[in-house]
């Protein structure tokens, strides 16, 4: 099932009233989805439904030690209830879920020239504390912004970064000034670690995230290869399965992708178009060979597009990634 399925069998397991509190900070566009998958469905067979529910639950009692009790204990409870492939996906989401109302959230609102300018000549830990708190994609673009020796002393913290004090956020809110608009929590913050830096480096190009990554090693190689192998990267499309790429493609304009494998190795085109129809592969290469030489800034650019959809997917639970240890399916 996809994540809209799975919300919109637990709206009809909560009722009417529950559904709307659920439903409340959703956008417009969110809930005519959730209805919409809502609408369609007929009667839904009872361990489905039971399953759901505990999925809920399981999520729920992860998000509520991840907050009080750490990530460790989080992981712990969903792996125990879900297995480590399915943990690892809700674990971010709760993740994304935490940090959105974490107290530095308002600084998402602001432009990230704006955020560039107020933390040019910080400390790269503050530096590091600030964007552990942001989105990834804004995160991204302040670092392409600020001197790549900075950033890869930024990022480095960033990984080895785990709770956040109330009193260090503190002293942030304080010295960033009053226009921040800060409203710190009292918890401890959970933020940064391996899996955020990854997040935020796949959204770099090629050659910066190169730049950033040698600037970790040589703090830390062990961290540094730890990192590489979280990373997911255009070429480690041929880590889905064909019903996964098919999925993908659904998303993903013709230029886009032919642009984006113009750079791509023979292994890697092959295993896209063995998702395909004859028609589409043969629309596919016409369209790669109509572009002619292109940019390679062009190239990476619609490959790290792709990649953001992916994780996208992933995060929704559409697709899987498979790698490493992962790699072996069931029935």
């Amino acid at each position: 099932m996809t994540g809209r399925q799975r919300v919109a069998i637990l709206c009809m397991a909560l009722g009417a009233e529950a559904t709307a509190k659920l439903t409340a900070k959703l956008s417009s566009d969110e809930i005519e989805a959730i209805s919409f998958e809502i609408a369609r469905m007929d009667r839904v067979p009872i361990d489905i439904v039971h399953g759901v529910l505990y999925e809920y639950l399981e999520t729920t009692r992860a998000a509520e030690s991840l907050a009080t009790g750490g990530e460790d204990v989080a992981r712990e409870i969903l792996e125990q209830a879900f297995g480590p492939q399915r943990a690892v996906q809700i674990f971010r989401r709760i993740q994304t879920q935490l940090h959105e109302s974490s107290g530095l959230s308002k600084l998402r609102k602001v432009d990230p020239q704006q955020l560039v300018s107020m933390l040019r000549n910080e400390h790269p830990q503050t530096i590091a504390l600030v964007l552990a708190h942001l989105d990834p994609l804004q995160t991204a673009g302040i670092l392409k912004e600020i001197d790549p020796s900075i950033g890869a002393s930024v990022i480095y913290r960033m990984a080895c970064m785990e709770k956040v004090s109330p009193e260090m956020l503190g002293l942030i809110e304080r010295a960033l000034g009053p226009e921040t608009e800060l409203n710190l929590s009292q918890g401890m913050s959970t933020a940064g670690g391996p899996q955020s830096v990854v997040a935020v480096l796949n959204l770099m190009s090629p050659s910066l995230e190169k730049e950033l990554l040698e600037g970790i090693a040589a703090e830390d190689p062990e961290l540094c290869e730890q990192i590489k192998n979280l990373m997911f990267v255009f070429e480690d499309l041929s880590s889905l399965d064909s019903r996964s790429v098919q999925r993908l493609l659904r998303d993903v304009d013709s230029k886009e992708l032919a642009m984006a494998l113009k750079a791509a190795s023979d292994e890697l085109k092959n295993h896209i178009m063995g998702a395909m129809s004859k028609r589409a592969v043969e629309a596919l290469r016409e369209e790669m060979d109509f572009l002619g030489p292109v940019r390679l800034r062009d190239v990476e650019s619609a490959q790290l597009a792709i990649v953001a959809r992916v994780r996208a997917l992933e995060e929704a639970g559409e697709v899987m990634i498979l790698s490493g240890g992962d790699n072996e399916l069931v029935g």
